[in-house]
């Protein structure tokens, strides 16, 4: 589908719902929900609680490793990485709302292994993009859409709970 932000509209409660479904086909007792903060934190936590897993669920930040830093400025207390668990051995699917360049994967994978080794790192999204300038790829996405690079899409969160998307030019 492509798509200009004037033209697309995406309900985001009706993705998460697409990506609870399929997530609930690979879950295992043996897997652990990371979320990329800040959408993918959210996401985590929600399909953490649907789920009802007996694991901890965790959030991790890309911000130590991105390579666009001069242009994002320091990290922030708010976006830190919070893993209660080991990450060695550990059958990590990482969550995100939305993968574009895989730069973002990228940077989150290189924190991951900060904390050790996992035995398999799975990469799961509310939105594919495409795009992409690494070679990433999730294993799961609720919806694959085409945007112009100069447009972005970002899911925010209402008091409530509930997801919607956020589209900006740039």
């Amino acid at each position: 589908m492509s798509a200009t932000t004037s033209s697309l509209h995406l309900d985001a409660e009706a993705l998460y719902g697409n990506l609870l479904a399929a997530v609930r086909r690979i879950v295992t007792p043996e897997t652990t929900l990371v979320g990329v903060w800040s959408g993918g934190a959210w996401l985590a936590e929600r399909l953490h609680a649907d789920l009802g897993l007996s694991t901890p669920c965790g959030v991790i930040s890309s911000a130590l490793h991105r390579d666009d830093f001069g242009s994002r400025g320091m990290a922030t207390g708010k976006d830190a990485t919070n893993l209660p668990f080991e990450v060695d051995g550990r059958h990590i699917l990482l969550i995100d709302d939305v993968v574009y360049t895989g730069r973002t994967t990228r940077a989150v994978i290189n924190e991951l292994f900060d904390f050790g080794r996992p035995a398999s790192v799975t990469l799961a999204v509310l939105v594919d993009r495409g795009g992409r300038e690494l070679p990433f790829e999730p294993a799961l996405s609720a919806a694959r859409i085409t945007l112009p690079a100069q447009e972005r899409v970002a899911l925010v969160r209402a008091d409530d709970g509930r997801f919607q998307f956020q589209f900006e030019r740039v």
